[in-house]
Formats: structure tokens, sequence, C-alpha cells
């Protein structure tokens, strides 16, 4: 099932026991063609986080901001990225999403973005170019990038979906990067 992932999500019982609380497929939700997959896994709002009780804070698998919403938070998801020729975002998309673009970042790559989080990005599927300002290098299969709050972009080149994964916690704003 392209775009869906499985999400496990384990607690403790009435007796204290653990046990799995969820087993779902996530987005629940259908997205439109050329758009990226976004599959939101979990998000938490400060540092250490609750282990407490058991909401979900992303039942629908949709987080619609793409850097943590609270300082000391965190996000995890999955990002399918289709190929370039067939992408359908906007620099103003990504703006509405809680990121920073300038427009010279924009015309180079609409997705060129930043935020302010340390980023663990993860490719599982697929290639993808992560472009920065000066440079840019070609991710495979378990290849990591640790992104620092810089501008970059992803840029799938190929001719099929790269699959992502991303885990963003929150971060000082950097300096001296405008």
């Amino acid at each position: 099932m392209p775009g869906k992932v499985r999400r496990i999500v384990t607690g403790v019982n009435g007796a204290g026991r653990s046990c799995i609380l969820s087993d779902t497929l996530l987005p629940k939700a259908d997205v439109a063609p050329g758009a990226p997959v976004l599959v939101g896994l979990w998000t938490t709002d400060a540092s250490p986080a609750s282990n407490q009780g058991t909401h979900d804070p992303v039942p629908d698998g949709v987080i619609h901001r793409i850097p943590p919403a609270h300082r000391g938070g965190s996000v995890i998801r999955i990002v399918d990225l289709p190929p370039d020729v067939r992408r359908a975002y906007t620099a103003d998309e990504i703006r509405q999403r809680g990121c920073r673009t300038t427009p010279d970042r924009s015309a180079k790559h609409p997705g060129f973005h930043a935020t302010d989080t340390v980023d663990y990005a993860v490719c599982l599927e697929g290639e993808v170019w992560a472009v920065l300002d000066e440079g840019e290098t070609l991710m495979r299969p378990g290849d990591v990038l640790i992104q620092r709050g810089t501008y970059h972009a992803w840029s799938n080149r190929s001719d099929r979906v790269c699959r992502m994964l991303f885990v963003l916690i929150d971060a000082e704003p950097l300096k001296g990067h405008e």
C-alpha cells in the first residue's frame, strides 16, 4: 500500500502490564497526486516527554506543521517524496506549515526551507538529493543526514518515489543563516 505506514504504539493496561495500545495504518486520509505523502507517526510537546496515559497525539497520521509545535518538542514522520517532475507543492505551502523560506532559495527549488530543529533524515527506499545553498549530495538507502537548522531542499531526480524517515527535535534558532 504506497504511502501507508503501520504504526504500533505500546502502553500499560489497567493491571500495570505492557501492551499494544494501537496498531494502525497511517495516514488515514488520501493524498493529492504529486504531493509528498507525509505520515506523521508521533509528536511530543516537551522534553522529557510523558509516557503516561493513552492519548494519541496523531490519530489520523497528520501533523500539519513541519517542525515541532512546542519548545522542547519532537516529531517523527515518514515521507514519500515523489519525483520532481510530479511535484505539486509551493513555497507558500511550506511557509504555512511553519518553515522559513526565502524568494531566492525558492527560485532554486520550491521546497527550500529551514526550521529551528535538529533533524535526523534517513533514506529508507529510493534516492534523493539533499540540496543546500552551496552543494548537494545524493542519499541512498541507509544514508543518514543530520540537518542542523540550515536551509535545504529534497530533490528526487529519479523516476520513483523516495521514502525517508525524519526525526525533528526542537532546537535554538541558527544564528547568521538568513
